[in-house]
């Protein structure tokens, strides 16, 4: 997988914002976002994705489509980084062999293949990362993280880790993606904020899925995160009607994760416990 990747950068915001990641291919799930948006009276303009929007579930071109249409800010995870080049398999980086790995090469091959060529093109035109400026702070929008677009970065990562992207990316401010769950965490170089994803559960025993929001307060940034309620059940059906793994079908409806491969031993303790990320100033 790429590295370094071209960053689009947006000049300043006046926010609010609202960012959120992994659709997933869950039609039901981005339908029920755009919804929120709406309800709070957001623009597309104020709405940032960060990446992987086609994945696990059974609606990959009607996904794309619907957030090409929908005009929000995206950046390339290592999905539509795979499918927009033509790669043949998902870049997600789980280990050879393992569960997710052997997951992935179903639902991926189900996603290529209902992929338009129109579609392809878009995601593979998207940029991979987005920079910009709100009140005062330096923001840069990465997947995984700054140097690897497939980099499992968590809560429980080091934070001397983090605080290195945080120099590569000369930015008071890091929001990335791919892991799929919400955090943030202020450090004493800046901040690093992920706003979970819509399209799979955060594996605390509920189906919802996350999304957060980023505004002005003062002199201050404000980020907060949102349960995001949708139809589970048909997404869930969707996915049985396209023959696509139980394993993950099943995740939806239950709310835990089919596996822990990529968890940290942090994370794998608190599966099933119901999440609550702190309102967090920057």
């Amino acid at each position: 997988m790429s590295t370094m990747t071209p960053t689009q950068e947006l000049g300043t915001l006046t926010g609010p914002l609202l960012i959120f990641g992994g659709p997933y291919s869950n039609l039901q799930a981005t339908r029920a976002l755009l919804d929120a948006a709406q309800q709070l009276d957001f623009s597309p303009e104020q709405l940032i994705c960060t990446g992987d929007a086609v994945a696990y579930c059974a609606d990959a071109e009607a996904t794309v489509q619907l957030l090409r249409d929908a005009g929000v800010h995206w950046i390339q995870g290592n999905c539509e980084e795979s499918l927009g080049n033509r790669i043949d398999d998902c870049g997600c980086g789980f280990d050879d062999g393992s569960s997710c790995a052997v997951l992935s090469d179903s639902w991926y091959r189900y996603a290529d293949a209902a992929i338009s060529d129109a579609s392809r093109a878009w995601l593979k035109s998207l940029p991979a990362q987005l920079g910009f400026s709100l009140n005062g702070r330096r923001i840069r929008v990465v997947h995984g993280a700054v140097d690897q677009i497939n980099r499992f970065v968590f809560e429980s990562t080091p934070v001397a880790q983090k605080q290195h992207q945080l120099e590569l990316a000369r930015a008071d401010v890091l929001i990335g993606g791919h892991c799929g769950l919400p955090f943030g965490q202020a450090m004493q170089n800046g901040s690093w904020l992920n706003a979970g994803v819509i399209g799979m559960p955060a594996n605390d025993g509920t189906a919802d899925g996350w999304y957060m929001l980023l505004a002005p307060e003062g002199e201050d940034l404000k980020a907060s995160w949102h349960r995001l309620e949708y139809d589970a059940a048909g997404a869930a059906l969707a996915m049985q009607q396209a023959r696509l793994p139980a394993a993950y079908r099943e995740s939806l409806l239950s709310g835990f994760w089919p596996n822990l491969d990529i968890l940290p031993a942090r994370e794998r303790g608190n599966q099933g416990r119901r999440l609550q990320p702190p309102t967090l100033r920057l």
